[in-house]
């Protein structure tokens, strides 16, 4: 019997990268995993929470290894498994490496989702793996109860070219590649809100691919990058901050933001992740005084697929976003600076 189309986005409780947990609630379960000192050759874990973890082959190789997974925020299965497909590969690049091969991990609730559905699922991943030139090499499917899709994903890099999201210094301009307002256009769209040319605006923002990383990190002048994602900008921005042992300045004024992210977030179009997110670090941010509540939903959003946040020397910034643009990412702005201070989050 034919089964009934169903939405996607409908049989999960949350998407996209809103489904990660709070960073609060994932700083607690880490808290006593064992370090990781006695592996030499582990150049990047999980201590100042990056895009991936770094094995270092030889003097000339190191291996990248991330996974990345979520519920559907979309309904078009084909769309679906393009936005996590780009999303993991992302992390690889973000580490300033090139991407080799991924493997599938695959959630479905047997009895709901049409073997057709799944199949769509599977080839936008495809697709989206053979625009980066990698093979999806094998995976692992299990009965879930709500839809689950993403890769695990090998790169390899020189080590000398390996960027953390740790390495920022002071004076560093940052450069953010993409524009802000995922997580808002999705809340929209499970509700029936988003017009069409807002979707289309979207997916071409959360499958393009964040290759610009391996260019960057050729550039000694390019000192740190991380990708913006379920934490939003403040999250991941933060991160740098703590790992670097500075303060990182943002000017709001200055950040890309989708062409309806504005109004919709006055409406209050947001979603759960926006607002757990403020509440795990909002302490470690100043905000300017008057900021209203929907310009911080915006500084929280939990971008899927985001774009990479770029630290880099202050002379050559112009140079360098100028090169982002140029690669084909439009949307390249510089958000702001790292300076001597606290590890916090300073909105200007």
């Amino acid at each position: 019997m034919d089964m009934q189309p169903v939405r996607l986005s409908h049989l999960s409780h949350g998407g996209g990268c809103g489904c990660k947990l709070a960073p609060a609630v994932l700083q607690q379960l880490l808290s006593e995993q064992p370090a990781a000192e006695p592996f030499r050759q582990l150049l990047v874990g999980n201590e100042t929470a990056d895009d991936a973890a770094v094995w270092q082959l030889d003097d000339e190789t190191c291996i990248i290894a991330t996974t990345d997974f979520f519920m559907p925020m979309v309904d078009d299965p084909f769309d679906f498994g393009r936005i996590a497909a780009a999303n993991a590969i992302s992390d690889v690049y973000a580490m300033g490496g090139r991407p080799i091969m991924a493997l599938a991990i695959l959630g479905m609730p047997l009895g709901k989702i049409a073997p057709a559905t799944v199949r769509e699922i599977l080839r936008g991943g495809a697709s989206i793996c053979a625009e980066a030139g990698i093979p999806v090499a094998g995976g692992h499917s299990i009965d879930c109860p709500e839809p689950v899709y993403g890769l695990a994903v090998t790169g390899i890099a020189k080590p000398a070219e390996v960027r953390r999201n740790s390495g920022a210094k002071p004076g560093d301009a940052l450069i953010l590649t993409k524009a802000l307002g995922v997580g808002i256009y999705s809340a929209a769209f499970k509700k029936d809100s988003l017009t069409a040319d807002a979707y289309a605006e979207m997916m071409g923002s959360v499958t393009l691919l964040n290759k610009i990383g391996a260019e960057l990190a050729q550039d000694p002048d390019v000192h740190a990058i991380t990708d913006v994602t379920g934490f939003g900008i403040l999250g991941h921005g933060l991160e740098m901050a703590r790992g670097s042992g500075l303060t990182v300045a943002i000017d709001q004024a200055r950040l890309p933001l989708f062409r309806e992210a504005v109004s919709l977030a006055r409406q209050g179009y947001v979603t759960g992740a926006s607002i757990r997110n403020w509440d795990s670090y909002g302490s470690s941010v100043v905000l300017p005084e008057g900021t209203e509540l929907w310009q911080r939903h915006l500084l929280t959003d939990p971008q899927t697929s985001g774009g990479l946040l770029v630290a880099c020397a202050p002379d050559r910034v112009e140079q360098v976003a100028g090169r982002i643009a140029e690669a084909g990412y439009p949307s390249a702005r510089i958000v702001g600076y790292a300076e001597v201070g606290p590890p916090q989050i300073r909105v200007i």
